[in-house]
């Protein structure tokens, strides 16, 4: 997956000065936004990140190095360091590059530019940037779907759903590397139900939603397979489940007590049922 927004066609926020779409490219960047190294003014960033992961694009291939960015740097232990770049745009705007981390709208690259001409060199923004957008603490906001933000803090526009799940991916690689071998099938599990949700919640048919963020690598299909049988066979016990409930002539609370449900909950996947079947009866544009 691509992790950075200092090329076309990535999963996160535009860094650069190119235009981004919203199709899925192929690389990424090791790369990220706090590390272990402790710098003057920490605690605007919100301290530390995490270490960094693989592509979900090209299975097995290490992350490539984003064309055109230069290489993090390094603090005299060979740690990697924040950017200076990004505490001045932690205090230019807290609101997206201070404690919390918000995904940015496409094109903050140039609105940055066009605010601070002077202040904000292309090459070492371009650079920041994308530092800030391969960190775990901000795929970590793309991956919870938080929509996007312009430099006013405002909401401008939702992510896409590839966007999502290939920041769920990058995630799911990067604690894989540090958890251990006995924890791995848990975190599997974690990950598949959080892809589920993400599945889910992005209003798309399983096969269109499939279409668009499957990629090449064979471990990142499984986990996606998986997660998408899962959301099927919950889909259709919820199905069944209101086929029941429309098969009578009770109301909700009536309905849920004869079958030893919780109410709100039995509301909640009733609703979700529908919403389903909706979906299914649209026709295909």
């Amino acid at each position: 997956m691509n992790a950075t927004d200092t090329t076309p066609d990535s999963p996160v926020a535009e860094s650069a000065a190119t235009p981004a779409s919203d199709a899925p490219s192929g690389s990424s960047s090791t790369v990220e936004a706090g590390s272990p190294a402790k710098r003057p003014g920490a605690n605007r960033r919100g301290g530390r990140g995490g270490r960094s992961g693989r592509s979900d694009k090209d299975a097995g291939a290490p992350m490539a190095a984003t064309p055109g960015a230069a290489p993090a740097r390094k603090g005299a232990s060979g740690a990697r360091t924040v950017h200076p770049l990004l505490e001045q745009l932690a205090a230019l705007y807290p609101q997206l590059f201070g404690s919390e981390f918000l995904p940015l709208k496409r094109g903050i690259f140039q609105d940055l530019r066009e605010a601070h001409p002077e202040q904000l060199a292309p090459d070492a923004l371009k650079e920041a940037l994308g530092q800030h957008t391969r960190s775990t603490r901000y795929l970590q906001a793309i991956a919870a779907a938080r929509p996007r933000h312009d430099l006013a803090g405002q909401v401008v526009e939702a992510l896409a759903p590839e966007h999502v799940y290939q920041a769920l991916i990058e995630l799911w690689r990067r604690r894989g590397h540090r958890t251990p071998e006995a924890g791995l099938a848990e975190l599997r599990d974690d990950w598949r139900r959080r892809i589920v949700r993400a599945y889910e919640a992005s209003g798309l048919g399983r096969d269109a939603y499939a279409e668009l963020v499957r990629t090449r690598d064979e471990a990142a299909s499984a986990l996606l397979d998986e997660a998408l049988a899962e959301a099927s066979a919950r889909a259709a016990k919820d199905e069944a489940l209101l086929r029941a409930f429309e098969s009578g002539n009770t109301g909700v609370e009536a309905f849920a007590d004869m079958y030893g449900l919780d109410p709100r909950q039995t509301g909640q996947v009733l609703d979700a049922a529908r919403r389903r079947r909706e979906l299914a009866t649209q026709p295909v544009a």
